[in-house]
């Protein structure tokens, strides 16, 4: 095992430039290869970002003894099968959101990580914040009461139809792209998984506005709204019987400090924590888990789960009926 986890980076897509300042930012790491389907652009785009080696296809990357692990932020369409053949590979995997098509696809890819016995881990980067942890220690000192609505959305307007999120075949679409996050904030504040869903979408070559409702068997009820057509938005509330928290920056709550808003009767209090770069933390939990054999912070069973929501949001639209989880 080198001192240093050689990360590859399948494709050159936008949201790599990301991940590539988290590794940079975390000790132990480095951005060591990326690879595209056109040896030039993986060329251009190693030279722009620092990245040491370019690779002229995905499989050239996958074989090489210079890459310790990979991350997979291809089109959602791909991340199963690359995913899976990274792990057949001996390769271990951390996949952008969402995991896979669907709940299948996703069982598919952690059937494969437990008969290789290789490292998988889902890319949620905004749970790693650490104001979560704030969040739901208020939760559980009882300030709010007992939790019974979370609402959240994630909205963007995207101009660029020719864009991938805008693609049916690639699996594209509001939910996939954004509603994904709104999902898995409910899952995690309710504690448990949603046993019905019920979702309206206005849709052309994909979702593009998803409205989507899900029921827990605690009794928490949870709304959201995703879009990659309407103006921008992103907050989430938790309402209880004695007070609520407001977060009008959920998916990306800063790097210097974050913040909520506790709100109890007229009493309004803004609660400060530590900010930190989420990518950075993701990092730096899937290297862990890498060097001392242990999970991930998050198993991949918990990816397979979001995508059966999911799964089940998409067949509510689709039928126009209350879907069973």
């Amino acid at each position: 095992m080198s001192q240093t986890l050689r990360w590859g980076i399948l494709s050159t897509a936008n949201i790599g430039r990301s991940l590539i300042r988290g590794i940079g930012l975390s000790e132990g790491n480095c951005a060591q290869g990326v690879a595209s389907r056109e040896w030039t652009r993986a060329n251009e785009w190693a030279k722009e970002h620092g990245i040491p080696r370019a690779f002229g296809s995905y499989e050239e990357l996958l074989a090489s003894n210079e890459i310790d692990c990979i991350y997979n932020p291809l089109p959602n369409s791909m991340h199963a099968e690359w995913t899976i053949k990274a792990l057949e590979a001996g390769k271990p995997v951390l996949c952008e959101k969402p995991f896979a098509v669907d709940a299948a696809e996703a069982r598919e890819m952690v059937a494969a990580a437990k008969r290789t016995g290789v490292l998988l881990a889902e890319a949620f980067m905004y749970r790693f914040h650490p104001m979560y942890d704030e969040v739901l220690k208020v939760i559980a000192s009882g300030s709010i009461g007992e939790v019974v609505t979370i609402r959240s959305s994630f909205t963007f307007r995207m101009t660029d139809r020719g864009n991938i999120r805008c693609s049916g075949p690639l699996a594209g679409g509001s939910l996939m792209d954004v509603g994904c996050y709104c999902v898995n904030l409910a899952r995690r504040i309710a504690g448990c998984e949603p046993v019905r869903a019920q979702a309206l979408e206005r849709r052309t070559t994909v979702d593009d506005t998803l409205l989507g409702s899900l029921e827990f068997p605690n009794g928490i009820l949870s709304q959201f709204e995703c879009s990659i057509e309407n103006f921008p938005r992103s907050r989430a509330e938790i309402a209880g019987t004695e007070g609520m928290i407001a977060i009008d920056s959920p998916w990306f709550p800063g790097e210097e400090q974050a913040q909520f808003e506790l709100r109890r009767g007229e009493h309004c209090q803004t609660i400060t924590t530590p900010g930190a770069n989420n990518y950075q933390l993701e990092v730096e939990d899937f290297e862990a888990a890498y060097r001392t054999h242990r999970p991930p912070r998050w198993t991949p069973d918990d990816a397979v789960a979001n995508m059966a929501v999911l799964d089940a949001l998409y067949a509510s639209a689709r039928e126009g009926e209350v879907a069973k989880i």
